[in-house]
């Protein structure tokens, strides 16, 4: 472990037991493992590259440093059930985080889709418990046809996730879009800048994100004259946040195989790109999304 990734980790336990965890109340034995130290874990996990649960908890026991910070750890099936228990308690973290970068108050927000396949063969499609969820759907940026889900993400500059959503593929993405907005109004600043892809074009989104306060922004078609341009140089940055939520928090290896464990898992891997990009924040590093110094 790092001496950067000991920090981070003893800071985002002290903040998640601060401001996300609420008081525990009522009788009973207080668990050997906390709640805080349950997401604390959760996050390193993700930042360790560690997909399997069964190889991390493997790993943790047989680290004699790992053990002084969690003296404590269930067996492979009661970690992920209590994972999947605490999974609000992930969505939360994820906002605490973000109210807590200045990139909260910036003006421009970024919005984009990507695909996270759950299965790669013809039976699992058939006997996954994600059947009626999941869906096929085509990634353009592949050139390929995937059966899984669809991350629907809307983020500040920086990467930090605002609002977020899984849905089947077969939905429209601006149907999709425009009920994440709504679910999450009370997030939404009057005047706020919305970067999205020219495929969120049309009328009846253009007036629902002027109901909301939105100024929408994406690239002109070719059927439109011209507005804005192609915007490729700000359509990277989301582009860059895909990526690293792709190659370095490995979202397309999650290994759920059910709604409730699809949800988590990815729920953890915006959690901890959250928790990267705050304390890249907190120290002053340059490059507020990079991951390097927490992933060994």
């Amino acid at each position: 472990m790092t001496k950067e990734l000991n920090t981070l980790l003893t800071a985002l336990y002290v903040l998640i037991d601060d401001h996300v965890v609420p008081p525990r109340a009522g009788r009973g034995r207080r668990p050997l493992l906390s709640d805080s130290e349950l997401i604390t874990l959760a996050v390193a996990q993700v930042l360790l590259r560690y997909p399997s649960e069964r190889r991390w908890i493997r790993h943790i026991r047989s680290s004699a440093e790992w053990q002084v910070m969690f003296p404590y750890l269930p067996e492979q099936s009661g970690y992920h059930k209590r994972l999947k228990n605490v999974h609000p308690l992930l969505c939360k973290a994820v906002l605490v985080l973000a109210a807590c970068c200045p990139s909260w108050f910036d003006d421009v927000w970024i919005a984009d889709a990507t695909p996270v396949p759950c299965g790669m063969s013809r039976e699992t499609v058939k006997r996954s418990d994600l059947a009626g969820h999941a869906g096929y759907g085509y990634c353009a940026a592949h050139s390929r046809f995937y059966w899984g889900l669809k991350l629907y993400l809307v983020c500040a500059g920086d990467g930090m996730p605002i609002m977020w959503c899984l849905a089947n593929p077969k939905l429209g993405e601006r149907e999709v879009l425009a009920a994440l907005l709504e679910r999450n109004h009370h997030l939404i600043r009057s005047g706020q800048i919305l970067l999205a892809d020219k495929g969120f074009a049309g009328k009846h989104f253009h007036e629902l994100t002027a109901a909301l306060g939105l100024r929408l922004l994406r690239p002109d078609r070719r059927d439109e004259t011209y507005r804005h341009g192609n915007l490729g140089h700000v359509r990277q940055w989301i582009e860059s946040v895909n990526q690293t939520l792709k190659g370095q928090l490995d979202l397309e290896h999650h290994g759920a195989r059910t709604p409730a464990g699809v949800f988590t898992r990815v729920a953890q891997r915006l959690l901890a790109m959250a928790a990267g990009i705050w304390q890249n924040w907190e120290t002053g590093v340059t490059s507020k999304r990079s991951l390097i110094a927490f992933d060994h």
